[in-house]
């Protein structure tokens, strides 16, 4: 219900008390305040202009709270009722600063980071991103309030919660490392899920095909340590430049900018001077040798299993950065929305920009959370026989998660999982419309891939084709403007 256009709430009272209060979101409205929320780079003065602006969609919880999976439970079970809130927790058992969580559950929420409504996302994301703009480095920033070096760091001071039962212990997952070439000085960001191993070290995994493990092998050619920064905590756009595909040798800290229509400001780390943002809430900085392991895992992965499959890093902290007011901005993680879309939202926008610029029939494009990443709708006004098939080969090519497909016509409502089953029941034939490619490289979080990470594809059209028969069933405007309107007047009060 997150992305309907008005609000409801339904009020169940015991004994006068208010028990439950179910609502969707305020609908996007014209707010002169709306570009405030990327108009700062501090993530203290989005959570206030945000809550200011849209005060049913923050929720607020002031009393104690377990730092044992207590945060994840909570957004599990607004999850369950169709609540997408953003989570403020201000006394969190054993940590010293608020925890803000769930930021990227709500569509709706990031479409007001860039002013427009949900439908407009994609389209927003990528004319931003698509002009990216160098940052700006600035003498000084809230990180720096207080800086901790040598054998005075002490991973104890850093908060961080246990979000599953089954985790290792508790968990960094908002961990974006920054590491620059030290040739070039471009950046990589990229997320890292993290677990305290000692004192000054953490243990992490650096994903065997990512970026950063492509960096690493080069400093141990080079027979050095690869010097990074982590990032605990800033701004969401920020924080869905991290998220975003880019060819390797593309520094994410300019598509932030573009994001922000403003360069990002960076101070220096004071070891290294590694580009970090100046109003960060807290930034570890450090070496990963090459040669040093430490066992991590198992962490409740996207996928909804707990996962220890992990290169098993280890990250050597020299100093500790933090604001005095710092925030601990967590993501949720396992097969929840925030976690989900987090990740996802960048190569869905990719993905739809090139579907489009290549196949003029395609009308929409989603990723829906029931599928994790492995599966992908698409929406489409086929012209020729074997063009669903086409398109669904291309997005089969280009995004290596992915391992369904599904097409079905324009008229279906991709981000509606019941209105695409009807379409595969009713449209769909397994001996002619189905497809399947194997040994292909996925996922290697996918619990059923090959030990290798090796996967197989499926393309299923379930569009109607040139040959189908069939007249959809209607009801008609007039019977449905009735029923609109007598059901507005019982929500009044009206009698029927």
């Amino acid at each position: 219900m997150e992305d309907r256009g008005r609000r409801i709430r339904i009020r169940v009272c015991a004994r006068g008390r208010l028990t439950s209060f179910i609502h969707t979101p305020e609908p996007i409205m014209a707010d002169a305040r709306l570009h405030e929320l990327a108009g700062t780079q501090d993530f203290h003065a989005f959570v206030s202009t945000y809550r200011d602006l849209f005060p049913d969609d923050v929720l607020t919880i002031r009393q104690p709270l377990s730092a044992d999976q207590d945060v994840t439970a909570l957004v599990a079970e607004l999850a369950a009722r169709g609540r997408h809130e953003m989570l403020v927790c201000e006394q969190v058992d054993g940590l010293d600063t608020p925890l803000v969580t769930n930021v990227f559950a709500s569509r709706s929420r990031i479409a007001r980071l860039f002013g427009v409504e949900p439908p407009h996302l994609f389209e927003a994301y990528q004319s931003r991103a698509n002009a990216p703009l160098a940052p700006r480095f600035v003498a000084n920033g809230p990180v720096l309030d207080q800086v901790t070096e040598g054998d005075a760091v002490n991973l104890d001071h850093l908060p961080m919660i246990q979000h599953f039962d089954t985790d290792r212990g508790p968990y960094i997952t908002n961990a974006v490392i920054v590491a620059e070439d030290p040739v070039t000085g471009i950046a990589n960001l990229s997320y890292h899920r993290s677990m305290r191993h000692a004192r000054n070290a953490l243990a992490t995994s650096l994903h065997s095909r990512g970026h950063l493990w492509r960096m690493l092998q080069s400093a141990q050619q080079r027979g050095d340590v690869l010097r990074v920064a982590m990032v605990i905590g800033a701004h969401p756009l920020f924080m869905l430049a991290a998220s975003a595909r880019v060819p390797f040798g593309t520094d994410e800290r300019s598509i932030a900018g573009g994001l922000f229509n403003a360069p990002l400001e960076l101070v220096r780390t004071p070891r290294y001077g590694i580009g970090v943002p100046a109003a960060a809430e807290f930034v570890l900085e450090g070496t990963i040798d090459p040669a040093e392991h430490a066992e991590e895992g198992p962490f409740g992965e996207f996928s909804g299993y707990s996962s220890d499959r992990s290169t098993n890093n280890l990250l050597r902290v020299d100093t500790m950065m933090r604001r005095r007011d710092a925030w601990l901005v967590d993501v949720v993680g396992g097969p929840y929305a925030e976690h989900l879309t987090l990740a996802r939202l960048p190569r869905e926008a990719e993905m739809s920009e090139k579907l489009k610029a290549r196949f003029p029939a395609v009308t929409a494009l989603h990723y829906p959370n029931s599928g994790t990443h492995f599966h992908c709708c698409v929406a489409l006004n086929q012209s020729r026989d074997g063009e669903a098939r086409q398109i669904m080969l291309a997005l089969l090519g280009w995004d290596p998660y992915l391992k369904n497909v599904i097409a079905v016509d324009s008229d279906i409502d991709i981000s509606d999982d019941s209105q695409v089953l009807w379409a595969l029941a009713t449209h769909f034939q397994p001996h002619r419309d189905l497809f399947v490619i194997d040994g292909l490289p996925g996922s290697p979080l996918d619990p059923s891939s090959s030990a290798s990470g090796t996967t197989s594809r499926m393309g299923i059209d379930a569009t109607r084709g040139s040959t189908f028969d069939g007249i959809r069933a209607r009801i008609g405007e007039r019977a449905i403007e009735h029923a609109r309107s007598l059901l507005a007047g019982l929500e009044r009060g009206v009698p029927a």
